[in-house]
């Protein structure tokens, strides 16, 4: 099974652990992520305001992109899912973005929001299927894990769309099927700082420590997360007391395809 595939930017800088796991769990479970094309960056950060175009047409060139290789686009990196998603809806729902980006894309034929976005661990769930994974397991994760959602791979609920977003499941049914033991603690879902640590590190710090003292309250020994900027504010301030990885890094541990 193949499939397209937006890595985005930080997955080839900070995060290439994110890509890297992701790619070789994926083919051992007989999924190949094939990059697409002369992608760039989606944005970072989903624009409001509906003047804004501009950073949005990077997302409609690769939404586009995959329209006519296949119709589906995987991501990764919770922010880029994020843009891509959201601005996929916006192509499919808002007629005044799509005029503007049709109109500034001058693509072939207008594109309207026929792409399916989904996330990775969509992808384990949807198309692989955890039972299919558990049976892959070679090296049992054998830990107490915490999910980390965060702020953006859930919301806004009506356009993510793939889980609860208040008492999500899909990332402890992923733990349990590499043979974690999931445990829910009420800091999950809760902002680790994100890009604020840019403008008040402080704060983004407090944050992040935060989450991280209500896991150990819980037991937690291993904390995942498949967002970039969480892992690095959480890592930070985490000090070894608790582990802190990608998804795809405890998933490529437990198939055995970790190097």
């Amino acid at each position: 099974m193949k499939i397209n595939y937006f890595p985005g930017c930080t997955l080839k800088t900070q995060a290439v652990e994110l890509d890297k796991y992701a790619r070789a769990s994926a083919k051992a479970l007989g999924v190949e992520m094939e990059e697409i094309k002369d992608w760039q960056c989606c944005g970072g950060v989903y624009p409001i305001a509906k003047d804004e175009i501009a950073t949005k047409l990077s997302a409609v060139r690769a939404l586009d992109y995959a329209k006519h290789n296949g119709g589906m686009l995987l991501t990764l990196c919770s922010a880029c899912h994020n843009v891509i998603k959201r601005v996929n809806d916006d192509m499919a729902n808002d007629k005044e973005i799509n005029s503007k980006a049709n109109n500034y894309m001058k693509l072939d034929e207008p594109y309207n929001g026929e792409t399916k976005v989904i996330h990775y661990i969509e992808m384990l769930r949807d198309m692989v299927g955890f039972d299919k994974i558990k049976q892959a397991v070679k090296n049992p994760l054998n830990k107490k894990v915490g999910a980390y959602y965060g702020c953006l791979l859930l919301r806004p609920s009506s356009v993510m769309a793939f889980d609860n977003p208040e008492n999500p499941k899909v990332l402890e049914d992923f733990i349990s099927a590499i043979g974690g033991t999931p445990i829910k603690y009420p800091f999950r879902n809760e902002c680790c700082g994100a890009y604020v640590k840019i403008k008040n590190p402080d704060l983004a710090e407090q944050k992040s420590k935060n989450v991280i003292k209500n896991a150990k309250s819980f037991g937690i020994e291993v904390i995942v997360t498949a967002c970039p900027l969480c892992y690095y504010n959480l890592k930070k301030v985490a000090n070894g007391e608790i582990e802190v990885k990608y998804i795809t890094e405890v998933l490529a541990e437990a198939l055995g395809v970790k190097e």
